[in-house]
């Protein structure tokens, strides 16, 4: 299996003892690469000579590892690899290690060696051995800040039924800095599985508190398991829950949401928020309703005050179940499976958790869904839209993630914009 290999001269080796271990390495691997940050850079033509005597080296000479690394990240994703050998020093390792964790997943295997320098004379007593590994975190968001967005500027849909009392919206996929072609380019989930390490989806979620005004405040991200379970903040947390619902200010909840439904709930009258992640399988065991029943039970609402806004997910159009799936949700309305004698019934998961919250009480005219007409669209099939959403069904597992986020607004709140952005955008 073919390898990337990294050779580290920035922690503590330098061309001397590095050379005959870089010949080695690109006999056996084309993919070598070499760390030198700018400390060797334009030195005697010192990379020029590396290209010359190895079979195939890349000088990695950026003016910061992080930025060196993340262009390592970008080559090593192009070539479609996963294990990395790195050849450093102890101390290197270490340092290498804080910068692996922000801008790689467990996708990739890291494989650290060290070299024996304790012979090469030009190491000995070198001051460039015990450089810090503190600041990591901040010289990756540092850069990552600095990058330019990707597919256009960040866009988010809001819907006209919720109050202006609340701060919401639904996040699109551009505007971003992810450049993994299904992730690309606001993808807000990290997931250990895909390629798009953890410090690019924080850079992500601080683009979009900033264009949608609730930055520096926390995203809560529900924590799926695709079932029922609701979390009363206040209470003790579960370990997963698709559902959450709180009257605290100076926190925003989102629900993740690419195909399935990211649905927010707001009481106007008692200032409740609460956000659901909405799958088949929660549809089905009625997550919505137990949102709603949470925020009645938990905080005094009245369910005919509860308004309600179902963001972008899978339509009809695009979504199908084995047919002894699909055929639970004729028993919750015939409209919902057009098909139902098809082998994969097409499944209208929307009109599902319409007719369920209808039926515990809440009012269908605050229902914003893709039935409403008269309103601005919120809830566009994602699968149908790849230029602007995210989508299990269409992309497969390596998928984007947008989000449904709410919060509940302090006096002075104002939405800040970067120069240049106008306010929110609709679907097209």
């Amino acid at each position: 299996m073919s390898q990337a290999v990294l050779l580290d001269l920035i922690h503590g080796f330098c061309p001397t003892c590095t050379g005959p271990s870089l010949l080695d390495q690109s006999a056996s691997d084309p993919h070598v690469f070499l760390l030198c940050g700018k400390r060797y850079r334009g030195e005697n033509g010192f990379a020029d000579a590396l290209r010359s005597s190895c079979r195939s080296v890349q000088v990695l000479d950026s003016d910061s590892t992080a930025e060196c690394l993340y262009r390592f990240k970008q080559t090593v994703d192009r070539l479609d690899l996963s294990r990395v050998t790195v050849l450093t020093t102890p101390q290197g390792r270490d340092v290498l290690v804080r910068y692996q964790e922000q801008l790689f997943t467990a996708v990739y295997t890291f494989d650290y060696r060290s070299l024996d320098k304790s012979t090469c004379p030009s190491c000995t007593g070198s001051a460039h051995t015990d450089l810090p590994g503190e600041g990591v975190l901040e010289e990756v968001s540092r850069f990552l800040q600095q990058l330019p967005t990707l597919k256009g500027e960040t866009r988010v849909l809001k819907s006209s039924l919720i109050p202006d009392c609340f701060g919401h919206g639904f996040s699109t996929r551009t505007g971003g800095v992810s450049y993994i072609p299904t992730l690309s380019s606001m993808n807000l989930f990290f997931s250990s599985k895909r390629r798009d390490p953890v410090a690019v989806v924080m850079e992500n979620r601080r683009r979009l508190a900033l264009h949608a005004g609730f930055h520096p405040k926390p995203l809560c991200l529900v924590k799926v398991n695709h079932a029922s379970d609701v979390w009363v903040m206040g209470q003790t947390e579960p370990e997963s829950y698709d559902g959450m619902v709180t009257n605290q200010t100076g926190l925003v909840l989102a629900a993740p949401g690419a195909d399935c439904m990211p649905i927010l709930f707001a009481d106007p009258v008692l200032k409740v928020i609460g956000a659901a992640h909405a799958g088949w399988r929660g549809t089905l065991m009625g997550v919505s309703m137990a949102v709603v029943k949470a925020m009645v039970t938990g905080f005094g609402c009245k369910v005919s005050d509860i308004v309600v806004a179902v963001g972008p997910s899978v339509g009809a159009c695009c979504f199908i179940l084995e047919k002894e799936m699909a055929l639970d949700f004729v028993s919750i309305h015939p409209d919902c499976v057009p098909d139902p004698e098809s082998a994969k019934p097409h499944v209208n998961i929307r009109l599902a958790n319409r007719i369920l919250l209808q039926k515990g009480g809440v009012l269908p005219e605050h229902i914003h869904d893709d039935t409403v007409m008269d309103r601005s669209c919120v809830t566009p099939c994602t699968s149908c839209h790849p230029e602007h959403h995210f989508s299990h069904v269409r992309d497969g597992p390596n998928f984007g993630t947008q989000v449904g986020f709410l919060w509940i607004k302090e006096p002075g709140d104002q939405v800040q914009r970067p120069a240049g952005q106008t306010g929110t955008q609709g679907q097209r």
